[in-house]
């Protein structure tokens, strides 16, 4: 998520700054706020993810794109970029640079300890506008944890599972597939907990 907020902007000049830009940048409420760098981590799974999706969804109508796909929401004015997002059917774009996805139908966030507070709430609350969002997935990179949310078609009401479990596997119903956390955490190794036996005593 965003990091450095600049001054003021219409959408029209923070596409325009955006599209002849270096680095990447996130929109909200008239300001662009500048992406850090990812871990070494954050990129495994977000790769292992778009790969594993790409893998299990070929020759079905769905298409996977990595960070840099910008997707917009229309109902909020907020242009983002999430770590992995699907589109199924027929792709929409903004206009004709193609470059900004408009209906989403999975997005994955990979957390990390400058992003986790936004994705949970600002940017969620922003991704929860978009009609076409079925799952929105939040995978941590220093534990072996994925959280999602599914939208339920009749009541618009997200709920929320976990799994954790090192042979558990990520259920994506909106894509009919699973994503083994073996897989998605492939490469992956998290610091080992402190030894408590050898700790001192209080």
């Amino acid at each position: 998520m965003a990091v450095r907020p600049v001054p003021y902007l219409n959408p029209e000049e923070y596409l325009e700054r955006e599209r002849a830009a270096e680095y990447k940048s996130e929109y909200y409420n008239g300001q662009a706020f500048a992406m850090s760098g990812a871990s070494r981590e954050h990129n495994l799974i977000s790769n292992n993810v778009a790969g594993e999706l790409r893998a299990r969804l070929k020759g079905r109508p769905c298409e996977t794109y990595g960070s840099d796909m910008r997707v917009q929401i229309r109902e909020t004015g907020a242009y983002v970029y999430p770590d992995v997002v699907v589109v199924c059917g027929e792709p929409r774009f903004a206009d004709a640079h193609v470059d900004t996805l408009l209906n989403p139908v999975v997005v994955v966030e990979v957390l990390s300890p400058s992003t986790e507070r936004g994705d949970r709430g600002e940017k969620f609350a922003h991704y929860r506008r978009l009609e076409s969002l079925r799952e929105y997935v939040l995978i941590s990179q220093d534990q072996r944890r994925v959280e999602k949310f599914t939208r339920r078609n009749d009541s618009g009401e997200w709920v929320f599972t976990e799994v954790s479990d090192a042979d558990g596997a990520l259920r994506l119903d909106s894509l009919d597939l699973e994503l083994p956390l073996a897989e998605i955490y492939d490469r992956v190794t998290f610091a080992e907990p402190p030894d408590t036996a050898s700790l001192p005593a209080a």
